[in-house]
């Protein structure tokens, strides 16, 4: 069955000149099909340079909206509309006005998971690959706000040593993996390096020998002699990470760190969404003007691991 759906994505892909993008977080079947599979910072950077017609985004909305708003001209398709991010909708573009009249000066810096009304009010885009990068690159002059994830934001101000207005936005996944989750792998597997996620908590972060995005610890992982890591971020991530080191091991920090909403996208969305050419999403034109000049300036700066 599943290699008749296979057969028949690959077709209809051809037919309909589309690109198939996958987020880490996906489920494998997802990943296996997709022509590229990344953190948010590198599938922006697909959807803005390729040249086909269609895309289909296996992730969350506000990245199938990114791609909508580097590529205006494409048609960017989610396979299922409810795939959202709960983070992303932790602050509205309102709440976000009202924080920038308190500091009128103040750059704003977002996160790449918000809603795009979110980053046409904003001056700088970020990922958890390069917010240390971005917020270097404002003056110390400037105050900075950073949205809307407090834990990204507290680890990118320690990393710079800057003071940041953070809100109280978190991701409902990455708080799940507890210290007490991180102590006891230790403790079964004592050779393991242990990789967690800036999205994580401050506490749990301090169990970590690295911490990294999920672009960084896919690098590092592929870089280093070690042969066994505990991975703190959502378990998607493993299955990447064991294609391209078989023989290495890793052990997910809890089984519990899985985004409900990533695994919405199944092969037979993904089938449907070429067949129909739904669900299409598309950024207004006036937002999306704001909106892309944010996040230009991220794409300017680039990776930072």
């Amino acid at each position: 069955m599943e290699n008749n759906l296979v057969s028949k994505i690959l077709q209809l892909k051809k037919q309909r000149q589309a690109v198939i993008l996958a987020h880490n977080y996906q489920i494998p079947e997802v990943q296996d099909i997709a022509d590229f599979v990344g953190d948010s910072l590198g599938l922006s950077q697909q959807a803005a340079q390729t040249k086909a017609k269609v895309i289909v985004f296996c992730g969350v909305y506000f990245m199938a909206e990114t791609a909508s708003i580097l590529s205006p001209d494409k048609t960017v398709l989610i396979p299922d509309p409810k795939s959202d991010c709960p983070m992303a909708k932790m602050i509205t573009a309102t709440q976000l006005r009202a924080l920038k009249k308190k500091h009128p000066k103040a750059i704003v810096v977002c996160y790449v998971n918000t809603t795009a009304e979110v980053k046409a009010e904003s001056d700088i885009c970020c990922t958890s690959a390069n917010a240390a990068k971005v917020v270097q690159s404002i003056s110390p002059k400037n105050e900075i706000i950073f949205v809307p994830d407090k834990h990204l934001g507290h680890y990118t101000a320690t990393q710079t040593k800057r003071d940041l207005i953070l809100w109280p936005g978190y991701c409902p996944t990455h708080v799940k993996i507890l210290p007490e989750h991180i102590k006891a792998l230790k403790k079964k597997y004592p050779k393991a390096e242990v990789m967690v996620h800036p999205e994580c908590l401050t506490e749990t972060t301090l169990q970590a020998d690295k911490i990294l995005s999920t672009s960084g610890m896919l690098k590092y992982a592929k870089e280093s002699k070690t042969k066994e890591f505990i991975v703190g971020t959502e378990i998607g991530l493993l299955h990447t990470l064991r294609k391209e080191n078989p023989d290495k091991q890793f052990y997910p920090a809890t089984e519990t760190a899985t985004c409900p909403n990533m695994k919405r996208n199944t092969l037979e969305k993904v089938l449907w969404a070429l067949e129909e050419m739904k669900y299409e999403v598309k950024v207004p034109e006036a937002i999306r003007i704001k909106a892309k000049k944010t996040v230009d300036r991220m794409l300017d700066i680039g990776r930072s691991d």
